[in-house]
Parts: structure tokens; C-alpha cells; sequence
């Protein structure tokens, strides 16, 4: 089967970018500070441009990576370890920011819309992308 992992990966990180969005939108306007995050990492518009890319390149390269475990299946370990580095990375940087400006919040808005995101993406991915349809037929084989 034929797969075009930039346009599954755009599709993946455009609704995960959303989702993320508006979780820290809504943050935000629940504690009644509007737009607060997006304030500290560096305005609306910006952040919103660099959220979408990054999240656009994350969501090409997971489904990129996952194409490729199909042929190679030595690859789910390095996703899966690639994902616990940009994990802990959110970590570390929520850490930075709950004392550059987001104070305790921090944890909800950055630490929480990334696991969001995450389990948002491990749900489509798990449950709609052929490729992993495919990686779990060759292990029934495999049992077999």
C-alpha cells in the first residue's frame, strides 16, 4: 500500500497543533489571564506560526518513521525512545517556564497540553493509520 507521510504527517500535526492550541487558550481564559502563554512565548501571532510548524514537522516525521518500521520494525524502538527525549524536553522546559512567567500553571498549560497532544496523536495513530493496522497483523502472523 502506498503512503504519503507528508501529507498523513500534516494532516497528524495540524489537529494536534489545534488541540494544543485551544487547550491553552482555554487554560488561559479559566484562570482568567487571556492569551497569557502565548503572551510569554512571544505573542500571538508568532507563537501560533511556530507552534503549527513544529507540530507539522513532529506529525511528518512520527508518521515518516512509522512508514518506515513497517519495513523495519528495529524503528519503533527509536520512535518510541525519540518520544520519551522530546518528553522529557517539555519537562525541562516547563520547568524553565514556571519561573519565567507562567509561575505554577506551567505544568497545566505546557506539561498538560503536550501529554494532550501526545495522547491525541498515539489515538489517531493507533487506531486509524494503516501502518499500524499492517505492523499489528505481521506480529499476529508472526504468534502464529
Amino acid at each position: 500500500m502506498k503512503h504519503n507521510s507528508l501529507w498523513e504527517g500534516t494532516r497528524l500535526g495540524l489537529v494536534v497543533a489545534t488541540t494544543i492550541w485551544v487547550w491553552l487558550a482555554g487554560v488561559d481564559a479559566i484562570v482568567g489571564q487571556p492569551f497569557r502563554t502565548f503572551t510569554v512565548l512571544g505573542g500571538i501571532a508568532q507563537f501560533t506560526l511556530l507552534h503549527y510548524l513544529l507540530n507539522v514537522a513532529y506529525g511528518v516525521a512520527i508518521v515518516w518513521a512509522l512508514h518506515r518500521a513497517a519495513r523495519e520494525p528495529s524503528l519503533v524502538m527509536g520512535v518510541a525512545f525519540g518520544f520519551f527525549i522530546l518528553e522529557f524536553g517539555f519537562a525541562m522546559l516547563t520547568i524553565l517556564l514556571s519561573h519565567l512567567g507562567l509561575g505554577e500553571l506551567a505544568w497545566v498549560r505546557i506539561l498538560g497540553g503536550n501529554l494532550v497532544g501526545a495522547a491525541l496523536a498515539a489515538v489517531l495513530l493507533f487506531r486509524t493509520h494503516p501502518v499500524v493496522r499492517e505492523l499489528r497483523q505481521a506480529q499476529t502472523q508472526d504468534d502464529d
